[in-house]
């Protein structure tokens, strides 16, 4: 008997409906926040055919068996390399006496090191320049990893490098976000491979529980050479990163170069992602070098959806709640979750000098809309001081704390960076280093216009209806 058009109706919807309750359990059970269960439960149970796909892609916030993944690699390095440690006892940095610092280690779960030489490295040119030499003084290996990859000028000009040093007996060992960079095409990794690159994308919808997950990404962006040279940062690669982007213009951003211990930390984190992306360990350089005239501590701190706890938002609240005179922070995105805007107004009540710099043009409309929300919502009077960078896009990832704690890395001040993304954060303690980074930001406060925190109350209706609406989206920016 023929099936009509009603009669599959009576069959299909049904079955979404059960669907839909059977789900609605599972994010009951599973979703962080009190009101993102009752969300999606209602979602879920009255309009399922809509529901359930968007909770496939978008409703979880722990990555599913990395950890057991990372558990297996370990004992992999331990079983196959007898010379296996990740930080000697004798680089290690003592602040037994500083327990706000050792929250951070313990939550990082690798030692302050010293005898770090730290290079920090402002806008594209920099950072290209010193990521194209050291990989030029690669013997051994070169580890790279970034969330965009592009195949064009500055993707070209790596990819002839790493080919050539390929050709040299150089093992490189390329690793991507699968998402981040969905325009590199077959052809341009063919030819990597074929050059003898060992390439792979990470994989974030790899697993039982991530399959549809589209909404996890690595965004974490790497270089290591030898084990002796590491950068890390907000740059990823491609034209745009040099300012030649006809949309954004000059790209304000910021990477750090490493030499010393705190590389094999580094290091570590780049294995842990290249064995859950190709079930393989590559051999690598455990042996800490301690740089000359190095005077910078420095902690690396990887941050996952995997973790046990919330490491990049717990990071950046006991950062905050650590700052005694002032707090300055420069991220492209202000998409903070309550305990972040609590600690930004704590901050400001004790007295500290609090700064957020942000961005005046998009690149993520409803991350730029949802900002104007939560600069309403974390203002208290004139207590906490927000900027909007004029010159083109502000895009790095910079904190300061008081005169001695700065970081720099790829975790931006939103929820993807604190539950989707795989992130790294360098802190380093150092009064040279910190001053550094004052002058920087100094620099770029000179760039920007400050903001009139009621300024949305201006904005017409419709704007703020935007924000409104944008805002209701935050958890999946």
């Amino acid at each position: 008997m023929e099936l009509n058009f009603y009669t599959l109706l009576a069959i299909i919807l049904p079955i979404f409906h059960l669907m839909g309750l059977f789900t609605a359990v599972d994010a009951i059970m599973k979703s962080r926040t009190s009101q993102g269960a009752i969300g999606w439960a209602l979602l879920l149970i009255f309009v399922p055919y809509i529901a359930l796909p968007f909770y496939w892609i978008f409703g979880r916030s722990k990555f599913q068996g990395y950890v057991n993944t990372r558990r297996i690699r370990s004992r992999s390095i331990k079983d196959n390399t007898q010379t296996f440690r990740v930080v000697d006892s004798s680089v290690v940095a003592d602040f037994e006496h500083h327990p706000e610092l050792l929250v951070l280690e313990r939550l990082a779960d690798f030692p302050y090191t010293h005898s770090n030489a730290i290079r920090l490295l402002v806008n594209g040119k920099a950072t290209f320049d010193a990521i194209y030499d050291a990989i030029e003084t690669a013997t051994d290996y070169v580890l790279l990893q970034t969330y965009i990859f592009r195949d064009d000028g500055v993707g070209e000009r790596f990819r002839e490098q790493l080919t050539r040093k390929a050709s040299e007996g150089v093992r490189i060992y390329f690793l991507y976000d699968e998402i981040g960079s969905y325009q590199l095409t077959r052809n341009f990794i063919h030819e990597l491979h074929q050059a003898g690159i060992h390439v792979t994308a990470f994989h974030t919808t790899r697993g039982k529980g991530n399959r549809f997950q589209l909404n996890f990404r690595n965004h974490r962006k790497i270089v290591v050479v030898d084990g002796k040279i590491a950068a890390v940062g907000g740059h990823n690669f491609g034209d745009e990163y040099l300012g030649l982007s006809p949309k954004f213009g000059p790209w304000r951003d910021t990477h750090i170069e490493i030499r010393g211990p705190a590389v094999q930390a580094i290091q570590w984190s780049f294995l842990e992602d290249w064995y859950w992306a190709s079930g393989q360990t590559p051999a690598v350089n455990w042996k800490e070098t301690a740089a000359e005239d190095a005077p910078h501590a420095a902690l690396v701190i990887p941050m996952s959806p995997a973790d046990e706890v919330e490491t990049c938002g717990l990071f950046f609240v006991h950062a905050i709640n650590s700052a005694r005179r002032r707090i300055w922070i420069a991220s492209p995105y202000f998409v903070p979750d309550k305990q972040v805007v609590c600690a930004l107004q704590l901050a400001a009540l004790r007295g500290c000098d609090v700064r957020i710099m942000l961005p005046e043009r998009p690149d993520h409309l409803l991350v730029y809309l949802s900002s104007f929300h939560f600069i309403s919502e974390t203002a208290i009077a004139d207590r906490i001081s927000f900027y909007r960078y004029q010159p083109g896009f502000l895009h790095q990832k910079v904190l300061l704390v008081d005169d001695q704690f700065a970081a720099v890395g790829t975790a931006n001040l939103d929820n993807r960076s604190f539950r989707l993304n795989f992130e790294m954060m360098v802190a380093i303690v150092s009064h040279s280093f910190a001053k550094s980074v004052e002058e920087m930001l100094l620099d770029d406060f000179e760039h920007c216009r400050k903001v009139d925190p009621h300024e949305l109350e201006e904005r017409s209706f419709w704007f703020r209806l935007g924000v409104s609406l944008s805002r209701l989206m935050s958890p999946i920016q």
